[in-house]
């Protein structure tokens, strides 16, 4: 029997095993340092940049696994986790991240909510603040507060059901996944925009 796949489907795979084979070889990285450091080799602001970095790419690189990787099969994902990672990624930003749903959730809800994420963080050029959390009925919120927000209205359509642009660039893929994240969910987002405040709740 022929099997086929969505591109959604082969898109999140792609995701998995780039993230994959990039995790571990920026990993190494890290750890190499860490033996330097305790080899007696004294430290340096340029060792210190290359520490830093590596630990921001690992970071990314598993936030990247979680919203862009292949959810199917996958065990549930610890908030903890979750935090950890934000904390990492966005600790040294212009953009603020707080976490506040504790507890275990389903990778594919993890995925969405990430996706979401990161569709809020494209507005927010001028860094802000992001709150994450859970809804009274268990639905969620992504919750951005900025002086100064830039939300592209095409990609940002993409989102409330509407046509988007003819072409979506890397830097906006998110916003063509969240839909269909979404769509497998059995879950509709609602997508709120002021002149400093976006918010997407599903």
């Amino acid at each position: 029997m022929k099997l086929t796949y969505s591109n959604d489907k082969i898109a999140s795979l792609i995701g998995s095993r780039i993230c994959h084979d990039l995790v571990s070889p920026v990993g190494a990285v890290a750890n190499g340092l860490e033996l330097l450091e305790l080899s007696g080799v004294p430290n340096s602001p340029e060792l210190s940049l290359v520490a830093e970095s590596a630990g921001h790419a690992s970071a990314r690189i598993r936030l990247f696994r979680l919203a862009f990787g292949d959810p199917a099969g996958a065990q549930d994902i610890k908030g903890q986790s979750v935090a950890a990672i934000l904390a990492e990624v966005y600790g040294t930003s212009r953009i603020a991240v707080s976490w506040q749903a504790p507890g275990d959730h389903a990778r594919p809800v993890i995925r969405a909510v990430l996706l979401a994420l990161l569709c809020v963080e494209q507005a927010m050029g001028a860094g802000g603040k992001v709150e994450i959390g859970q809804q009274a009925g268990g639905g969620w919120h992504v919750r951005a507060h900025a002086t100064r927000l830039t939300a592209d209205p095409a990609l940002w359509g993409l989102l409330q059901g509407k046509s988007g642009p003819v072409e979506i660039t890397p830097a906006a893929v998110q916003f063509a996944l969240l839909p269909e994240a979404l769509r497998n969910l059995d879950m509709k987002s609602d997508v709120q925009i002021t002149a400093n405040k976006v918010e997407i709740a599903f």
